[in-house]
């Protein structure tokens, strides 16, 4: 059955929630944005913000925040619109969760988000993807791409890094689409790379020297918060990375596929294609 009501995107000026925007504007959705700086505001961590972003709401994308506290609201939030309301969750999560050798605090708060959405009593997807291609352009680590040096604490472990485009595309498919209700999916890029092959890809792509700088966790902490990162939350990513480290993400997933029909897109062309629109040029 194909979903034609007004869709709520919760974090829609994030990555993917620009993306899945897109593609509603794209195919003449109507969809309603809230974020903390959208005119819906909306704000995980301010409970007053939830009702007035639910009201009217039949189908929502969730994307939530990265730390255990803002996956606790999250899993808080989604019971509350289901109370209130909403009939279907589309929900962002993470590739592995609930798969051996992720026992961290990031990985429980998201695998018990997953739970509250199956058992919200709401019609339910999820998506699992894995680490985004786009972070080394859009934020995040751009800033060690322009410096030439990327600092990340993942060892020599792979990651099979995907298009955020894909995932887009993916997300506005399975939200138009209810045959995807009540399953899980994981989506990746073709192959994995590790670190060390990601930096020769970008020197390649960009025309600069690129080095990766394999950084102790603890290490890669102190970075993240003397960048203005809570401590919560660069913990949260150095476990995200903890996962690549131990080479528990060495592996490919096929959901892009199975959504969209075709493969997804490799880093190489990616990265290539992102070079010539002089994101790296400054």
């Amino acid at each position: 059955m194909t979903n034609t009501s007004e869709i709520l995107i919760l974090g829609g000026k994030g990555k993917t929630g620009r993306r899945v925007a897109a593609q509603l504007d794209a195919r003449n959705v109507p969809y309603r944005l809230a974020s903390r700086s959208s005119a819906q505001r909306f704000d995980w961590y301010d409970e007053s913000t939830w009702s007035p972003t639910i009201a009217g709401a039949d189908t929502a994308y969730l994307a939530p925040p990265v730390g255990p506290t803002g996956l606790a609201a999250a899993s808080r939030f989604v019971q509350q619109a289901a109370n209130e309301g909403l009939r279907r969750i589309v929900l962002l999560s993470g590739r592995g969760v609930g798969s051996p050798g992720r026992e961290f605090a990031v990985y429980e708060g998201q695998l018990g988000l997953e739970h509250a959405v199956q058992a919200s009593g709401a019609d339910w997807t999820i998506i699992q993807p894995a680490w985004f291609a786009q972070n080394f352009s859009e934020e995040f680590f751009r800033y060690d791409v322009l410096a030439g040096e990327i600092r990340l604490s993942a060892g020599d472990g792979g990651e099979a890094w995907v298009d955020t485009n894909d995932v887009g595309d993916v997300m506005a498919a399975v939200l138009l689409d209810e045959a995807y209700t009540g399953a899980t999916y994981a989506l990746s890029g073709p192959r994995t790379l590790t670190m060390e092959e990601v930096a020769a890809e970008l020197t390649v792509a960009t025309g600069r020297p690129i080095t990766y700088v394999d950084l102790d966790p603890e290490q890669y902490v102190a970075e993240l918060i003397e960048q203005g990162q809570t401590r919560e939350d660069s913990e949260a990513v150095r476990d995200l990375f903890a996962v690549i480290r131990n080479h528990r993400s060495e592996y490919v997933s096929d959901g892009v596929e199975q959504i969209l029909g075709r493969k997804p897109r490799d880093f190489t062309d990616w990265a290539r294609e992102t070079a010539t629109t002089g994101i790296w040029a400054n």
